[in-house]
């Protein structure tokens, strides 16, 4: 569910059935109930949703009012945070937002020592006297988060048994993330408690709606890019918060590898952002992500986001330069050219008025895109520019581009990657649009356009494993630790993780733990995460240096190492839906695809260009640029010198001729 659009997937019988709608903002859900019951999704079908009620809660500053508890002397870890300053020359910034106010920010006589023997009891009466009083000033929920509580959660244990007597939602650090780093760790459990109470309203109301329609089980795609249940998703919401592209990034690397390309950058335009990860030979995850400059040290998908899609509207600043985003149009009112009140220019208008989004064709024909309405637009922002609305279009599409390369060359380029190395997968009902001329710019030779980029997200989600996640905070130095210090520090981690996914339904066949550590070199403050394929120390250390040299350039051999965490990701598998291959063309020509004619606009020249319908192109056909491909859930731009062809599973793969 995006800002822009809903979609939605529903694969019976070894068919993929598809539905595109406008997403409903006042109430999300309806638009996702409205499409199942166009798709006629049958009472036995599971159900998995990916939704960002929890990212818009923190975006919007709309989530629960929340209380925070920590020991005595850090009540301001909060506040304080890293003493950073995001911009260092400027005398003066306004306060950053906080999820808990100061007011309800409290701290309780207790402690507990880094090795987790507790050196100050926890004063019971103290406690009953703060949640009373968060009580009375319509406090919501509780986030706890005790110095060394990762060691020993015994205190934290006792003060969430206290609040949920109260009837207070509860988010203790020790379960949420328990690792060392006071702040990160502070700041992951309170946008926890902020969001989980919004979570677990939204998906109440989500499960009345799918009940009366006969569905018992219901999914939530998490930002790891693996599936939690509903009841997970209500008591750790914060797994959620940065979900919204990482079913896409899920569904993009299963198609790719599936072609036999397992190197690829992904490239998710939707109506309001743009999100691209990179994937070499595997999906790349981090848990150094934030959001609103809060820490949410939560395994999620590597991803870097920018506000430009085909809503973002197109502005002039006060020199007179034209700029895109970050602002979006959104479904309500949506670009001008959706004939629902918006007056302002976007980027799908840019692309309307240059020939590259068929106004007849638009979500299958459902809906008529206003030409008209678009050229108004143009005219009100360019001619103050000096610009004739064809030029402002080009502008604006030459401005959202840079956006979205530089994005990818953060991901590549400033990480060590050469993206010519790479195939581009681009997909959200905007990317196959503007992918071909960003991988001309960045020399990428290849772009592999799936079957339906436009509901890729929502097929990615079919293809998600159930997916947990647990740590533990260590700190051994790495020239100390034997092959059975290795075995005892995971044996915890493996049977906690055993014994949930077990709980979830899952047999001992259909569990996957998959383990590794967060290694530094004594002295630095962050770590990188390697892989653990057998417990043994020296080869654990190698990796690291490789692991390190591949990050940042060079490695230190011999210098001592450092244990961080420990680590256990534990999948649950699930039946993966068949990708049929189909059977070639009998002919490469695509001629019995092409439906008509059009002009496509191009560096300020216009070319004539062919119209396919992409549902009637097969295996083996081969198109040639300048070319438009259509279809129900996305459009795809061919530029001059590109070639394309149709591969078994229907993908579109276009090179540079």
């Amino acid at each position: 569910m995006g800002g822009t659009f809903t979609d939605l997937v529903h694969i019976a019988d070894n068919h993929i059935h598809i539905y595109k709608l406008l997403s409903t903002k006042a109430d999300p859900s309806r638009a996702f109930l409205d499409g199942m019951n166009a798709l006629a999704v049958p009472s036995e079908a599971v159900v998995a949703h990916g939704a960002t009620v929890a990212t818009n809660a923190v975006l919007e500053h709309k989530g629960a009012r929340t209380g925070f508890i920590t020991t005595k002397g850090f009540r301001d870890v909060l506040y304080i945070r890293r003493q950073t300053r995001p911009t260092l020359y400027r005398l003066s910034f306004p306060p950053r937002w906080t999820p808990v106010d100061r007011k309800n920010a409290h701290e309780v006589s207790e402690r507990v020592e880094p090795d987790g023997q507790v050196l100050l009891p926890l004063d019971e009466a103290e406690v009953a006297r703060i949640l009373d009083a968060m009580q009375a000033k319509g406090v919501e929920a509780v986030a706890v988060s005790l110095i060394f509580a990762f060691a020993n959660p015994e205190h934290e244990t006792r003060i969430g048994q206290m609040a949920r007597e109260r009837g207070l939602f509860v988010s203790l650090s020790s379960r949420i993330l328990p690792e060392y780093r006071e702040f990160e760790r502070a700041s992951t459990t309170v946008i926890n408690a902020y969001v989980s109470p919004i979570m677990a309203r939204y998906l109440a109301n989500l499960e009345v709606g799918l009940m009366e329609r006969g569905h018992r089980t219901l999914w939530i795609m998490q930002s790891s890019g693996g599936i939690i249940s509903a009841g997970t998703a209500r008591q750790e919401a914060v797994r959620t918060v940065l979900s919204g592209p990482a079913a896409g990034v899920t569904g993009a690397f299963h198609v790719a590898q599936l072609a036999s390309y397992d190197h690829i950058i992904t490239f998710d335009m939707g109506g309001t952002s743009t999100d691209v990860s990179l994937a070499d030979g595997a999906i790349r995850r981090t848990t150094e992500g934030s959001i609103e400059s809060w820490p949410v040290r939560v395994p999620m998908i590597d991803i870097h986001t920018v506000g430009a899609g085909g809503g973002s509207i197109a502005w002039a600043d006060a020199g007179g330069a034209l700029r895109v985003g970050p602002q979006s149009a959104g479904s309500e009112p949506g670009p001008a050219c959706y004939g629902r009140g918006g007056r302002d220019f976007t980027v799908t208008d840019a692309n309307l008025l240059l020939g590259r989004v068929s106004a007849e064709n638009f979500l299958g024909g459902r809906m008529k895109l206003d030409q008209d309405a678009a050229w108004s637009a143009a005219q009100r922002l360019g001619q103050p520019l000096g610009l004739e609305p064809l030029e402002t279009a080009e502008g604006v599409i030459r401005v959202a581009n840079a956006r979205m390369e530089q994005a990818i060359r953060v991901i590549s380029i400033e990480r060590g990657f050469d993206p010519r190395e790479f195939t581009l997968v681009p997909f959200g009902g905007a990317g196959p649009m503007h992918a071909l001329e960003m991988a001309a710019a960045l020399h990428i030779p290849r772009v592999l356009i799936p079957r339906y980029p436009g509901v890729l997200s929502a097929l990615g989600l079919t293809l998600a494993d159930l997916v947990k996640d647990y740590s533990r905070t260590v700190m051994w130095a790495m020239e100390g630790v034997r092959t059975e210090d290795l075995a005892q520090g995971f044996a915890p981690l493996l049977a906690q993780a055993r014994a949930d996914l077990q709980a979830e339904g899952f047999s001992e066949d259909a569990i996957r733990l998959e383990q590794a550590l967060d290694l530094r070199y004594k002295g630095q403050s962050f770590e990188l995460t390697v892989p653990l394929m057998a417990y043994d120390p020296v080869a654990a250390v190698q990796g690291f240096y490789d692991a390190h040299r591949r990050r940042y350039g060079y490695a230190r051999e011999g210098e001592p190492v450092e244990l961080v965490n420990l680590r256990v990701t534990a999948r649950g598998l699930r039946p993966t839906p068949p990708m049929p291959q189909y059977r070639a063309a009998s002919s490469p020509d695509p001629a019995s695809a092409r439906v008509g004619q059009t002009q496509l606009r191009f560096q300020g020249q216009t070319y004539d260009a062919a119209i396919y319908q992409r549902a009637q192109l097969q295996p083996g056909h081969h198109l040639t640029g300048p070319a438009l491909i259509v279809q129900e859930d996305a459009t795809t731009v061919a530029p001059p010198g590109w070639v394309g062809r149709i591969d078994p599973w229907l993908n579109l793969i276009f090179e540079r001729r």
